[in-house]
């Protein structure tokens, strides 16, 4: 399947003539965030046409019967119901209000419906777990919200889940990382459909740079995403937190990270959830477990060095943090990783993992 360098791959199946591409389709489910379910609706619903953006015709649509309820507890009516998303050639769910459950079988039945028929669908977030459902990422890379990834990666074992990217481009399937990330993969499209000039005058009517440099593209890559919030720079823990980022090849705990930011482990326990949404232990098992992923995947080091490099105290303490949060032992997974290089490659796309930065107390042992 040829690629544009500028639009992006093309969509796998021909879009049905009773859809529009820029005819874009908005899943709103009770329960849900204000702020993830307002950018699409922001991004799209807007006539911009003065400033240079094409316009789109947006379709807020209930995926459930409604009223609908956000997380702060407003009540929304959307105009159009799931018989809408038939004429969307996009169609985006900005997040859904349970990693546990699936959203309910018509919604999942529409999200099917429009894929079979070319339609390009977009989860923002925790939209992703909606897609999951509906059997749309079998098979294919994908983000999400870095605190919900492993649970992602559980419940959809054949998903290539990787919590380091702002946006996954797989073609006619989109998933974005939390929050702001769900504004960088809006922008994304946009410059996907009418070029960079339209995604800038966009992102400077928005008060936003064109691109925040992550992000992948079937066959494109960028650089490594550490999984922090975007304000983090502006918090006293900032420095500690980057510290424990510059130094997950050393073996040390939370009463560390405590003592460098001259805190009790108390206040330094209630103080970290509170920037990060996670508590520090479990922060810091996730951060060592995606750079053993990462060293898995651009080096030839046994998982026993993989486990050394990380920070674990033992290959059996890797083993068991990668397949909880990973769904796959170490070993497993480097597998299935250049298996998936190589089917890449037999198809005639870059493999495309040159970019890698090198982690901190990595020698330069690349994959042969």
């Amino acid at each position: 399947m040829s690629q544009d360098p500028t639009h992006g791959p093309e969509p796998a199946v021909k879009l049905a003539a009773r859809r529009r591409r820029e005819v874009v389709a908005v899943l709103l489910f009770s329960g849900s965030p204000m702020f993830e379910s307002s950018i699409p609706l922001s991004v799209f619903g807007v006539d911009r046409q003065d400033a240079g953006v094409p316009r789109y015709r947006l379709l807020a649509c209930a995926g459930e019967e409604g009223p609908l309820r956000t997380t702060a507890g407003l009540e929304l009516r959307a105009p159009y119901g799931l018989g809408a998303v038939a004429r969307a050639g996009t169609v985006i769910v900005p997040a859904w209000r349970s990693i546990t459950g699936p959203p309910p079988a018509a919604a999942l039945a529409a999200l099917r419906r429009a894929h079979s028929e070319g339609a390009r669908i977009v989860g923002l977030c925790t939209g992703a777990f909606a897609l999951g459902a509906a059997g749309l990422l079998d098979g294919r890379p994908a983000t999400t919200h870095w605190m919900y990834a492993p649970t992602l990666a559980k419940r959809y074992p054949s998903v290539h889940v990787d919590p380091r990217e702002l946006f996954v481009d797989d073609g006619d399937i989109l998933t974005s990382a939390g929050t702001a990330a769900g504004i960088d993969l809006c922008l994304h499209i946009v410059r996907q459909d009418h070029g960079p000039e339209a995604a800038a005058a966009l992102a400077r009517r928005l008060v936003l740079p064109p691109r925040r440099g992550s992000g992948t593209e079937t066959g494109t890559h960028r650089h490594l995403d550490r999984s922090l919030p975007e304000d983090i720079g502006a918090d006293p823990l900032a420095e500690v937190v980057a510290w424990a980022l510059e130094h997950l090849h050393e073996q040390f705990d939370v009463e560390t990270l405590a003592a460098r930011a001259y805190m009790s482990r108390r206040t330094f326990d209630r103080r970290f959830r509170a920037l990060t949404g996670s508590a520090p232990l479990q922060w810091l098992i996730t951060q060592r477990v995606l750079q053993a992923q990462r060293l898995l995947e651009v080096s030839d080091y046994s998982v026993d060095e993989v486990a050394g490099r990380c920070g674990f105290r033992s290959p059996v303490a890797l083993r068991g943090h990668f397949r909880r949060q990973l769904g796959a032992s170490p070993a497993a997974y480097r597998a299935a990783y250049r298996a998936r290089q190589q089917d890449t490659v037999d198809r005639g796309k870059p493999a495309g993992d040159g970019f890698s930065p090198r982690l901190p107390g990595q020698r330069s042992r690349p994959v042969p």
